[in-house]
């Protein structure tokens, strides 16, 4: 394992790594560069669950997606939430080798001399960050389990370890966030702002935090550290781009409103997770009206899942966000139009050779999301979050903003306000379950749980089978 992650090398560091015949978990950590070589283990580690796994996590239990035109190879186990112990969906073993290459990292870089002993901070601060994300990921959908913070020789993903609390893995996510920021020396990007940062560990701790204030009793103390850390992050150099279809562009990655993506490059990565939601060129019909070809253009992927009319019906005309999310695409014959079926085109890759290549960054925190997440801290500390509401509606509604303007109400008002607006802002980006299950939306507002109340494990995601088998300390999730 070790020889197969230092073989990638990153879109952004020009490595000169040693042969990987001569590299071993005992001879790597040498050097500065050998450092480089380790973090960007890391990340190539973690980039296939980013390319897919994420945004099942994160999101493909929402309302956001529904049946496309193609066969859906069970996604709609997902959107239907009838997973089950034997059906539950990606298994957390590769999100324990990122963990484990950031153990390594953690007790390794420690007696590693570099020339800045800046970078050597830094680059202990990008793995503890890391460390912190992925134990956020494995908290959020399975609740207790495994800790890990040790390298394990041999190790294969099945920890063998049992299942902690949630309560230990949130203590040890806020004291590896703590250690990371104590530890960045300032508030730089890399070029590609596809590692982590000083501002994008605060976006992570500000998510974190939210989620501990609403769902682990943690009140207005939590609330108050989640928006001191968000605000901490408006002192980079983060802003809104005035387009906000611009901010997805293939040609546009490392844009002043990403703080931290997952770099997808031609020739080096698979292609990310919209190729299941696009339509290919040759489902295209004929009578395919104007608007619909314009928004589609090429053609390229599966539309395997695409988004649900719950979602669509959730954006206005003169929403920006609207075509640049998704596109409807509508037949006409003898003057009457029919939707064919709908796609979505905030990751649309590029055409190249007339075939369309799904290779845009998944966006783990930009710039809309912190000004969301302030606005919910605020209003969780009985503060008025009009402000950073109102700063992304501006850029969603151009001319039309004066019909759209927020005004505060009450808590219970701007909640629903907030979770509405971060479904409009963020549609597709891995959020909107997570988001979901944190205001306590779920069984209101996801069609196949709506006559599911009081099923409170379904908030969890069942432990597969296979994981079991692997480690005899496990036990299921309640309820599965």
């Amino acid at each position: 394992m070790i020889v197969g992650f230092f073989t990638v090398v990153s879109c952004t560091d020009n490595l000169e790594l040693s042969p990987t015949s001569s590299i071993t978990a005992n001879s790597f950590w040498e050097n500065e560069q050998d450092v480089r070589g380790g973090l960007n283990g890391m990340y190539q580690w973690f980039r296939p669950q980013a390319s897919s796994n994420l945004y099942i996590w994160g999101a493909g239990r929402s309302e956001e997606l529904s049946y496309g035109m193609q066969a859906s190879e069970g996604l709609e186990r997902y959107f239907e939430n009838t997973i089950d112990a034997n059906y539950a969906g990606p298994n957390w073993l590769r999100l324990y080798t990122t963990i484990y290459t950031a153990n390594l990292a953690i007790s390794e870089i420690p007696d590693v001399t570099f020339t800045n002993e800046s970078e050597k901070q830094r680059a202990l601060a990008r793995a503890y960050t890391m460390r912190a994300y992925v134990y956020f990921i494995l908290a959020r959908t399975w609740g207790d389990v495994p800790l890990v913070t040790e390298p394990i020789e041999g190790f294969d993903g099945a920890t063998g370890e049992p299942r902690a609390d949630v309560s230990e893995v949130f203590n040890l996510i806020k004291e590896d966030l703590n250690q990371a920021l104590s530890l960045f020396p300032d508030d730089s990007f890399p070029s590609c702002r596809c590692t982590w940062s000083r501002p994008a560990a605060n976006a992570l701790k500000g998510n974190v935090y939210l989620w501990t204030a609403k769902r682990m009793g943690g009140g207005e103390t939590d609330f108050s550290t989640a928006l001191s850390a968000l605000q901490e992050v408006q002192n980079a150099d983060v802003g809104l781009l005035e387009n906000f279809d611009e901010i997805f562009r293939y040609e546009n990655k490392g844009n002043r409103e990403i703080l931290m993506a997952i770099h997808f490059e031609d020739l080096e990565s698979g292609w990310m997770y919209n190729n299941n939601m696009y339509i290919r060129n040759d489902q295209i019909p004929s009578n395919v009206d104007e608007e619909s070809a314009e928004l589609i253009g090429t053609g390229g992927g599966l539309n395997r899942w695409a988004p649900s009319e719950t979602l669509r019906e959730q954006f206005s005309d003169d929403d920006s966000r609207k075509d640049g999310s998704f596109a409807e695409v509508y037949t006409v014959e003898e003057g009457d139009s029919a939707l064919l079926t709908s796609a979505v085109t905030k990751f649309r890759g590029f055409v190249e050779d007339g075939a369309r290549k799904f290779l845009d960054d998944v966006v783990l925190y930009r710039y809309a999301d912190v000004l969301l997440m302030i606005a919910e801290a605020k209003n969780g500390l009985g503060q008025d979050p009009s402000s950073e509401i109102n700063e992304v509606r501006q850029r969603a509604y151009g001319d039309d903003y004066t019909d759209h303007v927020f005004v505060n109400g009450t808590q219970e008002a701007n909640s629903e306000a907030i979770l509405q607006e971060r479904l409009r802002e963020l549609a597709f980006e891995g959020k909107r379950w997570w988001d979901l299950v944190r205001f306590g939306k779920a069984f209101e507002l996801v069609p196949s749980l709506q006559d599911r109340q009081g099923e409170d494990h379904l908030l969890l995601w069942p432990i597969s089978e296979s994981t079991l088998s692997q480690n005899g300390e496990l036990e299921q999730n309640p309820g599965y």
